[in-house]
């Protein structure tokens, strides 16, 4: 079983998001913001393990980019997905330079969402 961090400020987007991601098998933390979403992974004493991560771009308090920078730096072998409603080419290339795996526009087809967690978490490290 994967666990997936899904981060998006609009809690439908979640909902669906982790309903497909649950009945593929997989465990879904849920974040409404970048903040929230490293609020999460820091907690305790031990940081919460995850298997890929999927992110908005557009959201309050800590956005996506910021969200995205802190996870390329801290683990740069978790695989990072971009799901966003505001798709801009300039910016999904500089993306995909980075590292990111994908990124998916929304809305986003079930299929095309389950293919992209399976193929980001099939390339990470000890997989």
């Amino acid at each position: 079983m994967h666990r997936i961090l899904v981060i998006d400020d609009e809690q439908e987007i979640r909902a669906t998001v982790k309903h497909h991601l649950v009945n593929a098998d997989c465990e879904v933390i849920e974040a409404a913001d970048g903040e929230e979403a490293m609020r999460k992974i820091n907690e305790g004493d031990n940081p919460l393990e995850v298997d890929a991560v999927i992110c908005d771009i557009r959201m309050p308090k800590m956005d996506g980019m910021e969200a995205i920078s802190y996870f390329l730096k801290t683990c740069p072998t978790l695989p990072l997905i971009v799901m966003t409603g505001y798709p801009q080419t300039e910016l999904a290339v500089d993306l995909m330079k980075q590292g990111i795996k994908d990124y998916l526009v929304k809305p986003v087809k079930k299929e095309t969402l389950l293919a992209a967690v399976k193929k980001a978490v099939m390339v990470r490290p000890n997989f």
